[in-house]
């Protein structure tokens, strides 16, 4: 398995026969390298996204054209591009499970909201959500944007992940030191992969308080397309 940070909460997951594109927001990033572009789509399966938010589907439509591969998120939002903009759809719902290319891929709840602009504000795009993703004997739990939910608890003792890839910037997700306490709380991580942080100035800048939270856990900073092998 490969995971591979994109910026911000995007990330490449190749696992199985599957080669994820999650949350792909590249053009405009300022995290993301724009010259490097197509060794991040290389090879892609799926386009997978936890919301509608720009910052989080901002090349989604743009890759799975190019790509022919299907868009797989809410089914509010995949089945409105599937109308509006002639994708390729996977629309699910909350504990929902698709098989992507033998990546087991279920859907859970996150805290937050999830919207996309529109002429007069923004316009519902359904619900935000995370995913549990099963493949090459891990699981990873992908959080989404989100705050500590009470239902974490139900979510570690039922998928038991043992990667969590957390938001954690703060301001408009939980911060370092409430991702490390949901850590603690609910889960059994081997690995915790922050993201949703040194965007802006106006996020966490590093992880010093999620690593200081996560004693005996790998507290891994990610690199913009330097791989994580696990």
């Amino acid at each position: 398995m490969n995971i591979v940070w994109l910026g911000h909460s995007g990330f490449r997951i190749e696992l199985e026969k599957a080669v994820l594109l999650i949350d792909p927001w590249l053009t405009g990033n300022p995290m993301f390298p724009a010259a490097r572009r197509a060794e991040a789509v290389a090879g892609v399966t799926h386009v997978l996204i936890t919301h509608g938010h720009g910052d989080h589907t901002g090349d989604a439509v743009s890759i799975a054209k190019e790509a022919d591969v299907p868009i797989v998120g809410i089914y509010d939002l995949v089945s409105h591009w599937e109308a509006s903009r002639g994708i390729k759809g996977i629309g699910f719902n909350k504990g929902g499970t698709v098989d992507l290319a033998g990546a087991r891929v279920t859907m859970v709840a996150a805290s937050h909201s999830s919207s996309f602009s529109g002429d007069q504000g923004p316009v519902y795009a359904g619900h935000e959500a995370g995913y549990m993703i099963a493949g090459d004997g891990h699981v990873i739990y992908l959080s989404g944007d989100t705050d500590i939910m009470a239902d974490m608890g139900w979510m570690g003792e039922y998928h038991k992940p043992d990667i969590g890839i957390l938001s954690a910037g703060g301001h408009f997700t939980m911060d370092m030191k409430r991702a490390a306490w949901a850590a603690r709380r609910y889960f059994n991580f081997q690995t915790v992969i922050p993201c949703h942080y040194r965007t802006f100035p106006l996020l966490a800048q590093n992880a010093n308080e999620l690593a200081a939270g996560l004693p005996g856990v790998t507290v891994i900073e990610p690199e913009v397309l330097q791989p994580i092998a696990i």
